[in-house]
C-alpha cells in the first residue's frame, strides 16, 4: 500500500479522504434543464432525471419465530416530532455559474476526421443560475440557524423556510469549511422556536435517534434509528462524527439528529455513497465551540503545536519502546514553533496532552485545535523508554501550516527492495534539500516490502533506526546491523516533509 506522503506540521493528522463518503448534500437543481435530477453534494448544470419505477408493495414477510424484535422505549416518535418540528428549517439556496459551450459531439468518436465540422454547432452559454435545498435548525430565538457549510458554500441568495410555511432571507453569518459547519440568521419580529443542544458526548452506541430534514425537497421528514458508532474519521483531522442507521439522504444536510429527549446530539453531513443505513452527524459538543467564534468573527482559529504527526504501526512501536502502537509519533517538528520551543523533538511519542490520552494520531488535532491559543498545557512524551511532561503554550494555526504524515506498515517476510545512492551536490541543488546527508531513493521493486510500506523513487532517507547517515555506505551498514526478523525504521524526507517508515529486512538485502 502506497503513503499518503503529505506532512501537517500544525500538530495535525488529516486523514487521507475516504472515496466511500459523501456528503448528504444539499440537493441541486438546475433552473434551466428541462428536467430535475438529484444527487448529493454538488451544483448540477443539465440533465434529465432518470425514469423512476413506480413504487411496487414491499412483500409480507414473517420474521424467524427465535428473531427478537427491538423497539424503541417509547410506542412512537410522534409526540417528539411534533415538538421539535418547528426548530428545523429548509434552506433553498442560489448561485450564479459561469457560462460553458455545449457541443455537438461527431458520432464517430473523438478522432474522426469530420471534428472540426462538428465544432461549428458548438452553442456558448451565458452565466446562469443554480439551485440547491438543504437543511439547518434554530438555535436562537433571534434567528440564528446552524447548518452545513456545503449547504450554503458560495450561495449568491440564501431563501430559509420555516415549518408554518413562512418564508425569510438568510445571510451566512460565519463558515468553517473543516468542520463542515455554517451560521445563518435570519430578521424576523418574532422570536422563532430553538431547538436545545443537548451533550453528544454523553450519547452511547446503540441509543435511539431521529433525524428530521428535507431530504429530496420532501419537507420535515422524520426518521429514526440508533447510534451505530462514534469516533468515526472520515477525510479531515477535526472529524469525529457519529454513525448512525436513521434515514438520512440528499437534502438533510444540516438537518438535526436528536435524542429521545428532542435535544440535538449531531448535525446529520455525511452519506455513504451507494450504502443504505450509514450516515453520519457531526458532534454537536464539536459545533458549541465553534458558533460562538462563528457568531462573533466569522471565522474560527485553531490551536497549533507545529509538529508533523502519524500512527505507529507495531514495527515502529517496537523501535521506540512501546508494547502497543498507541499514541502519536512526531515525524517532523516545525523551527521555533511551540512544540520546538518545548522541546519537544522528532522521534518523540506524544501518549498525552493536557492530560488526556492520545491513542491514536487523530486524537490530537482534535485537542490542540480546541485548546484556547496561548494558554499553556502539559504534554506527555515517551522518548528512548521513558516517558516525560513538558509544558506547551499553544500557537495560532494558520492556513498554509496544514499538511499530513501518514505511514503504512511494510511486509515481513522478503528484503527491503530498495535501491539508493549518495546524494551529490547538484542532486541536492535540483531536489532543492539544504544539505546532501543522507541517500536517494533510486529505485523502489515492485511486491517489495519497501513498496508495501509506501517508500517511492526520489524519497530521501535521513536515518536508519535513528541514526543519521550521511551516504550509501552509511545506509546499508545501518541496516546490516538489524536483525533478519527485525524491521528498519527509516526517516523519510519526501517534498520537503518528513516522515518515519517502518520496512521489514529480510533474509537479502540489495540495499
Amino acid at each position: 500500500m502506497a503513503t499518503n506522503e503529505s506532512i501537517c506540521d500544525s500538530g495535525e493528522r488529516l486523514p487521507g479522504p475516504r472515496p466511500f463518503a459523501r456528503r448528504a448534500g444539499a440537493l441541486f437543481a438546475c433552473t434551466l434543464a428541462l428536467a430535475v435530477g438529484f444527487f448529493a453534494g454538488a451544483w448540477m448544470s443539465s440533465g434529465a432525471a432518470e425514469s423512476a419505477s413506480p413504487a411496487s408493495p414491499a412483500s409480507p414477510t414473517t420474521p424467524a419465530p427465535s428473531a427478537r424484535v427491538i423497539v424503541p422505549p417509547q410506542a412512537s416518535f410522534a409526540d417528539l416530532a411534533e415538538r421539535v418540528g418547528p426548530g428545523v428549517v429548509n434552506i433553498t439556496v442560489s448561485k450564479t455559474v459561469k457560462g460553458t459551450r455545449f457541443s455537438i459531439p461527431s458520432p464517430f468518436g473523438p478522432h474522426d476526421p469530420f471534428n472540426e465540422f462538428f465544432k461549428q454547432f458548438q452553442v456558448p452559454q451565458g452565466p446562469f443560475h443554480q439551485r440547491g435545498v438543504g437543511s439547518g435548525f434554530i438555535i436562537s430565538s433571534d434567528g440564528y440557524i446552524l447548518t452545513n457549510n456545503h449547504v450554503v458554500d458560495d450561495a449568491d441568495e440564501i431563501t430559509v423556510k420555516l415549518s408554518n410555511k413562512g418564508e425569510l432571507k438568510g445571510k451566512v453569518v460565519g463558515r468553517d469549511p473543516k468542520t463542515d459547519l455554517a451560521l445563518v440568521k435570519v430578521t424576523t419580529n418574532k422570536p422563532l422556536p430553538a431547538l436545545a443542544l443537548g451533550n453528544s458526548d454523553n450519547a452511547r452506541v446503540g441509543d435511539w435517534v431521529v433525524a428530521v430534514g428535507n431530504p429530496f425537497g420532501l419537507d420535515h421528514t422524520v426518521t429514526a434509528g440508533i447510534i451505530s458508532a462514534k469516533g468515526r474519521a472520515l477525510e479531515g483531522p477535526y472529524d469525529d462524527f457519529i454513525q448512525t442507521d436513521a434515514s438520512i439522504n440528499p437534502g438533510n444536510s444540516g438537518g438535526p439528529l436528536l435524542d429521545l429527549q428532542g435535544e440535538v446530539i449531531g448535525i446529520n453531513a455525511q452519506i455513504v455513497s451507494g450504502g443504505q443505513g450509514i450516515g453520519f452527524a457531526i458532534p454537536v459538543n464539536l459545533a458549541k465551540q465553534i458558533v460562538p467564534q462563528l457568531k462573533s468573527k466569522g471565522t474560527v482559529s485553531r490551536g497549533w503545536m507545529g509538529v508533523a504527526i502519524q500512527d505507529l504501526t507495531p514495527e515502529m512501536a517496537t523501535h521506540f519502546g512501546l508494547k502497543k502502537g498507541e499514541g502519536a509519533l512526531v515525524a517532523d517538528v516545525s523551527r521555533g514553533g511551540p512544540a520546538d520551543k518545548a522541546g519537544i523533538r522528532r522521534g518523540d511519542v506524544i501518549v498525552a496532552y493536557n492530560g488526556k490520552p492520545i491513542h491514536e494520531s487523530h486524537d490530537l488535532p482534535i485537542l490542540v485545535a480546541s485548546t484556547p491559543i496561548g494558554r499553556s498545557v502539559a504534554v506527555k512524551v515517551l522518548r528512548d523508554g521513558k516517558n516525560r511532561t513538558v509544558n506547551l503554550e499553544v500557537g495560532k494555526l494558520e492556513e498554509a501550516k496544514v499538511a499530513q504524515a501518514n505511514a503504512e506498515e511494510g511486509d515481513s517476510g522478503k528484503k527491503l527492495g530498495l535501491a539508493v545512492q549518495d546524494i551529490t551536490p547538484e542532486i541536492a541543488r535540483s531536489l532543492h534539500l539544504q544539505d546532501n546527508r543522507g541517500v536517494l531513493v533510486a529505485q523502489v521493486r515492485d511486491g517489495s516490502p519497501a513498496e508495501e510500506a509506501g517508500m517511492r523513487q526520489g524519497d530521501v532517507i535521513r536515518e536508519v533506526n535513528q541514526k543519521p547517515v550521511k551516504n550509501a555506505d552509511d545506509f546499508l551498514a545501518e541496516v546490516r546491523r538489524s536483525k533478519p526478523q527485525d524491521s528498519v525504521l527509516l526517516l523519510v524526507e519526501r517534498q520537503g516533509q518528513r516522515m518515519f517508515v517502518a520496512v521489514q529486512r529480510g533474509e537479502q538485502d540489495s540495499g
